[in-house]
């Protein structure tokens, strides 16, 4: 909230910080991508493996020299082997992230196997590019370890690369989207429950796409005391020679070797506030404000507050946002204050989650301000320095708020205030005051009561019988009907937390989006239509918001392969439903 003088040591990180090029916008800056990112990195050292027992990649040579440079711009050494007997306890110990560039197949017995387990158990880091899915298929935990197996892949094509996580070092230097050319690997199955999804393919942009719609390319995650970041990407050799990819390369690495830190846990639920597209919904209060260019909105001047306007939280929430100082900056995030156009107001009623690179312990990053400093220790090793990303989660729960960074647990607090409420109120992001440059991406909550998830299971309905796949085939169109429950996958429904009912990896819809009494139900690919939205009622209907029409088995009997169908609500006992 307030500011002190900057010290002499900000201003020299300034100045560093200063020095290095913006890598922030969508198309890489000219001039190469393995420059020097952060000062701050100490020397460490990479093994890059690239054992092939299966198909050989020819771009593993380029990929070679390319992570070589990207190392020696930035404090790194590459050894590069393919003699298997590398993976030892002792030899291992000296690297701070192991690289499967393109291996493919089995390329460690056992014993190797373990002490590469063993690596990763005790803060190892892995990075996964390309064909490192096409490896190892009876080895359980690599299969967890990578977070996907290679199913299959279309001929080399651009695709469109939906950048899901502009926070991680991996992918803050890319737009929204990224159109590039690669062999695009379908996987086995879908990491977004155990991993958080970096990025994305756009199926529709491209031909040969199986993951129905929902494909993830890139991700990380925490996985058994170490850290794993996957790429799709580098099948051709000019992937190598791309700045964007090289850059996007280095990010993983950097955050493998736990250089820079990110929140990899899986994230499904939530929806935007604020998704880089305009500020529908918000409003400005008081002087100064947010510039909005890629994506990001910037503060300037100030003292004042741009705040969700739309919509008053109550209840138990998540709410997430993405954020970066340029130096010694000042910002915050405002929980649980009353609507007003007053920016103090948030001051004198709610609560500020503190963002401030060299104040008082309360009242500075991490802290609830003025109320409770942050672990200092705790938001020491999970902070990112200026000019990098770091990710909030603040987690309402009653009168309790819990504040975690980059995946962290940094703060607990509870309101005994009784002027003051967490329980209810507005969110908003400061714009401190000239000369104080913080810029945010990515805000989304999560809300109780609201979407939730991801939960999965079996629709229950009429005489007990399951909701479910026609013969359990995907296509777009085949019937949904209720047939006796045998716990097959024709019959397990996620409700991810978006109001859609998932099977199949394709949504619960509504033929054409009618609304007339006996229109179809059936399984389609997901869209964001009003057609597949369904919300649970406290009477047990599944009712259609568009239609204000309900699932409904059809008839008056009810047998295996009755269809389901829309029809008026009535809260009879073909009507009712109990989810997972």
């Amino acid at each position: 909230m307030r500011k002190r003088l900057r010290t002499v040591v900000a201003l020299l990180a300034g100045a560093l910080l200063a020095a290095t090029p913006n890598m922030s916008s969508a198309e890489p800056v000219d001039g190469p991508a393995d420059r020097a990112v952060s000062a701050a990195d100490p020397a460490y050292k990479v093994l890059v493996f690239s054992k092939t027992a299966g198909f050989r990649h020819s771009s593993i040579d380029d990929g070679i020299a390319a992570l070589r440079d990207l190392g020696g711009a930035n404090n790194f050494t590459v050894d590069a082997t393919e003699d298997s007997s590398a993976f030892t306890g002792g030899n291992l110990a000296q690297y701070r992230a192991v690289v499967f560039l393109s291996t493919t197949g089995d390329v460690l017995n056992g014993t190797q196997q373990t002490a590469f387990e063993q690596y990763i158990q005790g803060g190892g880091g892995y990075v996964g590019v390309h064909a490192a899915a096409d490896t190892e298929y009876d080895w359980p935990f690599y299969e967890g370890l990578a977070g996907a197996l290679f199913h299959s892949h279309p001929a080399i094509q651009s695709a469109t690369v939906k950048v899901e996580d502009r926070a991680h070092d991996a992918t803050a230097h890319l737009g929204a989207a990224w159109q590039r050319t690669d062999e695009w690997y379908n996987y086995r199955s879908n990491p977004r429950t155990t991993a958080r999804v970096l990025a994305s393919l756009d199926e529709s942009s491209y031909s040969g796409g199986n993951m129905s719609g929902d494909h993830p390319i890139s991700w990380c995650k925490h996985y058994q005391g170490g850290r794993a970041f996957y790429t799709g990407g580098g099948h051709t050799d000019e992937s190598y020679g791309e700045p964007a990819f090289r850059r996007h390369l280095l990010g993983g690495i950097r955050w493998a070797a736990g250089m820079t830190k990110a929140d990899c846990r899986p994230e499904t639920g939530y929806r935007p506030l604020f998704d880089g597209t305009g500020t529908a919904g918000w409003s400005q209060a008081g002087p100064g404000g947010f510039t909005l260019a890629d994506g990001t909105l910037t503060s300037h001047g100030g003292l004042g507050m741009l705040w969700y306007s739309a919509k008053e939280f109550t209840g138990d929430y998540s709410l997430k946002l993405d954020w970066r100082m340029s130096g010694d900056d000042n910002s915050g995030v405002f929980v649980g204050f009353p609507a007003s156009s007053d920016p103090w107001s948030a001051v004198n009623n709610g609560y500020e989650i503190q963002i401030d690179a060299t104040d008082s312990p309360d009242r500075t990053t991490g802290s609830v301000y003025g109320f409770k400093s942050a672990d200092l220790a705790a938001r020491d090793a999970a902070l990112n320095p200026p000019g990098e990303w770091n990710t909030y989660e603040i987690r309402v729960t009653g009168e309790r708020l819990e504040l975690f960074l980059n995946g962290r647990k940094i703060n607990d607090f509870t309101n005994t205030d009784p002027a003051r409420s967490l329980a209810q109120g507005h969110i908003g992001i400061q714009n401190h005051g000239d000369g104080d440059e913080v810029a945010f991406r990515n805000i989304r909550i999560k809300e109780s009561g609201g979407p939730t998830g991801p939960r999965s299971g079996a629709v229950k309905g009429v005489n007990g019988k399951c909701l479910d796949v026609s013969g359990g085939a995907t296509a777009d169109g085949t019937q949904i009907q209720i047939w006796t429950c045998n716990n097959s996958t024709a019959q397990t429904w996620t409700l991810p937390g978006d109001n859609t009912l998932r099977a199949l990896g394709k949504c619960l819809d509504i033929s054409g989006g009618a609304t007339a009494d006996g229109t179809k139900i059936q399984l389609w690919t997901c869209n964001g239509t009003g057609a597949q939205q369904w919300t649970p009622q406290a009477d047990g209907t599944l009712r259609n918001p568009q239609s204000a029409k309900c699932l409904d088995a059809s008839g008056g009997t009810w047998n295996d392969g009755t269809p389901v169908h829309l029809w008026t609500c009535h809260t009879g006992p073909n009507q009712k439903w109990t989810l997972p």
